[in-house]
This record gives structure tokens, C-alpha cells and sequence, in this order.
């Protein structure tokens, strides 16, 4: 089963730069899309055979997530249940008869860190809603998590100690993440440095490779003989992310 993830960067901009022919060459059973900036009623109704499910933010062209798929899922819900983190439409769960598939546009701490705090109140109440979806069925999390979780993750990490995406506070909460019993799946195939999945739009840093990886595919360790490979696709353009990839044998 193939399976992407990508922050589009808004999918009305991303259909305007190919999106659909990235898609029918790449042929996934799964895409999970974030920062979609869209409702349902902004995009195609028609996915080239894929069945599509949104979750937009209350505020119209923020956030929003969305999730493509061959395969008919067995249940959907919006968000975590948590009213104070539901209104950006950062959520979308579809659960599988394997698996339980969860897309996620975390929050960014800002500039200045002005929302760390709020980050660190999201990082807990994601990682319990992870949890209680794990007690039962494995759960495979991907999107945009807004944390570089080690200094191999991102191309400067001594000069961006302090900066959001990077803090102490943002690692430790990926850490929850495998401390809850999730595997960071790229990092179970590629152990060293230099692969990204954002560039700043500044200073040629794609170009330059300066960049960092934020964005993941975690997958619940009751997966792990299933993993056959995770990967990066930082030759497709269209967004300042970069599409990333898990394969799993079911």
C-alpha cells in the first residue's frame, strides 16, 4: 500500500501548478494533503477515481486538511474531539480495516514562539487522542508536524536553538510521540542527515538544499514488519514542502 503526504500550501494554487498530474503519475492509494486553505466546494468535485474527505478551518483560506483514497474507508471523523483545537480544521481521521489513518497540520509556534504555549497544549492532547486510537487498531500519523525532531533533521541546527520549530519544548513533544509507542518511519530506513521537506522560499534555500524535515509519516510499532520503505520527494515542486512517501505491506 503506497502512501503519501504533502502540505500543499493551499490545493487551489497546487491545482494550478499540476497537482493532478503529480498524482496520476505517482498513482498512491492514499494522499494525505494539508494547509489545503479550501473547502469542498473550492476544488473539483472529481478526483480521478479517488474518493476525497476535507476538513476546513473556520476561518476561510487558513489551514485544512484533506485526504484522497482508492480504498472506502470504514469510518471518518474531523479533529480530536477537543472544541479548542477542532476550529482549523487541522484532524481529518479515516479508519481502515488494517489501520487507522490520522492527517495532521500541527500548529506553528510563530514567530517570537507567541503560540509555543498553545503548541505544547496541542502536542498533549494529539498525542492522547493517538494514544486512545491505538488501544484499538495500529494507527499510521502523517502531515506537517512543525518540528525538525533531531539536528540531523534540519541543515542548521546550532544557529536555530531558539527557533520555532526547533525549541526544546517542540522536540520533547515528538518525543511523545515515541515515547506513546510510534515509529518515526523514514528514520527506520535513512539514518543520515541532508533529506528535507521545507524550504524557506528565501535565499535560494531549496536550490542550496538549507532546509528541514518537518514532515513525516509515524506509524505505530505493531506496524513495523509491515514497513517496506519511507522516502522523501524533494524534486517535486509546486509548494515550500516537499511530498513524503510510506510503503506498507497489506
Amino acid at each position: 500500500m503506497k502512501l503519501l503526504s504533502w502540505n500543499v500550501n493551499g490545493l487551489r494554487a497546487a491545482l494550478r501548478k499540476n497537482f493532478l498530474d503529480f498524482l496520476a503519475a505517482e498513482a498512491p492509494d492514499v494522499i494525505a494533503l494539508q494547509e489545503t486553505k479550501c473547502t469542498a466546494d473550492d476544488v473539483p468535485a472529481e478526483w480521478q477515481g479517488y474518493l476525497p474527505f476535507w476538513n476546513s478551518a473556520e476561518k476561510k483560506g487558513y489551514s485544512g486538511t484533506g485526504i484522497l483514497t482508492r480504498t472506502e474507508p470504514l469510518s471518518m471523523s474531523r479533529g480530536i474531539g477537543m472544541p479548542e483545537h477542532d476550529r482549523e480544521g487541522r484532524v481529518l481521521t479515516l479508519e481502515f480495516e488494517a489501520f487507522v489513518l490520522v492527517n495532521v497540520y500541527v500548529p506553528n509556534s510563530q514567530r517570537e514562539l507567541a503560540r509555543l504555549d498553545y503548541r505544547q497544549e496541542w502536542d498533549r492532547a494529539f498525542v492522547s487522542y493517538l494514544s486512545g486510537l491505538q488501544t484499538r487498531k495500529p494507527v499510521v500519523c502523517c502531515g506537517d508536524l512543525n518540528v525538525a525532531h533531531q539536528a540531523r533533521d534540519l541543515a542548521r541546527p546550532k544557529e536555530n536553538v531558539r527557533t520555532h520549530g526547533f525549541t526544546v519544548e517542540e522536540r520533547s513533544g515528538f518525543d511523545a510521540f515515541l515515547d506513546a509507542g510510534f515509529i518515526d518511519t523514514f528514520r527506520a530506513f535513512v539514518q543520515e542527515g541532508g533529506h528535507y521537506t521545507w524550504w524557506s522560499q528565501m535565499n535560494r534555500a531549496r536550490e542550496r538544499n538549507i532546509g528541514w524535515r518537518i514532515d513525516y509519516f509515524l506509524a505505530s510499532a505493531a506496524l513495523q514488519p509491515a514497513l517496506r520503505r519511507a522516502w522523501t520527494l524533494p524534486e517535486v515542486t509546486g509548494s515550500d514542502h516537499c511530498p513524503v512517501g510510506l510503503e506498507l505491506a497489506l
